[in-house]
């Protein structure tokens, strides 16, 4: 470390002291015997036990997740998981908590800590030494841990005979038996980098690194604990090969399907969109939902203008897509985004007028459907049907959640929506977004309306429509455009074939 690095270290050692000393109070006059019966009650509740010896870290009750990845990771000497959970969900503490439980109950002894540098390695190894140093409720009931020696900042072994050793990606792993105990934990914490991942060269070494030098340390007799914390910051990344070969790969996103708050006990969803609000959608995607943007893989940019009277387009389509398929169930389902788009058409251009995209869920969604047809009605659209795709992957999401919403909202509205089924058996969504819609934008023929360009919903189309590419995992609004133009397109040629089937009859007499 340079000695601006050791001030930095030294800053946050002290703090992590004093609020780690402060916060574990122990009872002095708690008899011996009352005091292995505590110790047995908490050993037996992972909870429990994380709540007493970790009141500074645990202020929140948990989510169902971090019970169940507790429980995968305690019953599980022998595992290996890689958690993308998002950024506030709490996965370098739980981990912790999960590993100095295993190693105070005597079930771990060889402990590997490895980020992007060894500098960050020993800044998240910190909280674990200081842990040893001045946890009261630790040494008061598993005895003083700091020995005497071999107690360094990147590397210590307590007086239990633990060790636990930082290492920076790339760096030499070797030599890190301890009483001829190869490592029986390797725990991996933010080991990409943005820098790295815009070179695919980099990834590939520091995978073949993890493959070739990190993992052979364990031994093959003894049981291995393998954890890598990392979100997916990129399409190829370290921890989108990990999770190739993972026991567990698990995805959690700061808000689920619905748009609601996968650990609502701490992050409300207030707190939510309040740190989301000034966060670019590409960039919220990236951050807090698992999906990095590669921006302009299929459409460079997009084309806004001024749009004609909605009364005055060939077609008006309103299109609603639920985004609900069972072909997605395997996959990131959080990731999904229901949408309704309102396309008109004039020759050859077609103008996106409004937008509604988001997480979100079936209530809101059939809202959103009755507030489009208003606009049609507001705007004196004669013809005003809802088209909502309902192929036989969304069977019978449609017939058994979606219309069961629309009579209740027609009770308020005092209609019921002309809905339209769309059946059609649908291609790849990637190939047909760009079959479609490609073409369009190439030829300045797919707008969107300019008045619109800075309302959330449209400037999340616009980040999907930028981010559209084969690998890409949100691409809903997109899909849902491609509908409506599809159905515009498909009329149009109906249209002009009878027209010239007519037209031939016709000069038959």
């Amino acid at each position: 470390m340079s000695r601006a690095e050791d001030k930095k270290y030294l800053a946050l050692w002290k703090q992590y002291r004093d609020n780690t000393a402060k916060a574990t109070p122990v009872d002095l006059n708690e008899s011996p015997v009352d005091k292995q019966n505590r110790i047995k009650r908490l050993e037996a509740n992972h909870e429990a036990w994380f709540k007493y010896y970790f009141p500074n870290h645990y202020t929140s009750e948990p989510a169902p997740f971090h019970i169940a990845a507790t429980k995968r990771v305690m019953e599980n000497p022998e595992w290996y998981e890689v958690r993308s959970w998002s950024r506030e969900l709490s996965k370098t503490s739980r981990t912790r908590m999960e590993v100095l439980k295993l190693v105070l109950t005597g079930k771990k002894k060889n402990i590997l800590l490895i980020s992007n540098t060894y500098d960050n390695a020993e800044r998240l190894l910190l909280p674990y030494k200081v842990q040893f140093e001045t946890n009261n409720r630790i040494i008061n009931d598993y005895g003083e841990q700091q020995s005497l020696g071999n107690w360094e900042a990147g590397e210590f072994i307590t007086k239990k005979g633990a060790s636990f050793r930082a290492i920076g990606a790339g760096q030499s792993p070797r030599g890190t038996n301890n009483d001829a105990v190869r490592p029986d934990t390797i725990l991996i914490d933010d080991i990409d980098t943005d820098e790295e991942c815009r070179n695919a060269e980099r990834i590939k070494d520091k995978v073949k690194w993890i493959n070739e030098a990190l993992y052979p340390t364990r031994s093959i007799s003894n049981p291995l604990l393998w954890i890598a914390n990392g979100n997916i910051i990129a399409k190829f990344c370290s921890i989108t090969e990990m999770a190739k070969k993972a026991d567990k790969h698990e995805v959690i996103n700061i808000r689920d399907g619905e748009g609601k708050s996968t650990w609502p006990q701490k992050n409300t969803e207030e707190l939510i969109d309040r740190t989301l609000k000034p966060i670019p959608w590409a960039s919220q995607q990236k951050e807090y939902f698992n999906n990095p943007i590669s921006e302009g893989d299929t459409f460079k940019e997009i084309t806004y203008g001024k749009v004609p009277r909605l009364a005055t387009c060939d077609q008006v389509i309103i299109y609603a897509d639920p985004s609900t398929s069972n072909k997605d169930k395997g996959k990131n389902k959080q990731a999904s985004h229901k949408s309704v788009v309102i396309v008109g058409s004039k020759s050859r251009k077609r103008y996106l007028y409004k937008v509604w995209l988001d997480q979100t869920g079936n209530t809101r969604f059939v809202e959103w459907m009755y507030e489009a047809y208003l606009f049609l009605k507001e705007h004196n659209v004669d013809t005003k049907r809802v088209h909502i795709e309902n192929n036989s992957l969304q069977n019978p999401h449609y017939e058994q959640v979606i219309l069961p919403e629309v009579y209740i909202r027609a009770e308020e509205y005092g209609f019921t929506l002309p809905i339209t089924p769309d059946t059609r058996k649908k291609p790849d969504k990637f190939y047909r977004i760009e079959g479609t819609l490609e073409p369009l934008n190439r030829l300045g023929n797919l707008i969107f309306d300019a008045k619109m360009e800075k309302e959330p919903n449209m400037v999340r189309m616009h980040d999907q429509m930028i981010g559209v590419s084969p690998n890409a995992t949100v691409m809903d609004g997109p899909d849902a455009l491609e509908g409506a133009c599809w159905l515009i397109q498909n009329r149009q040629t109906q249209k002009n074939t009878s027209y010239s089937h007519s037209a031939r009859e016709s000069r038959k007499y």
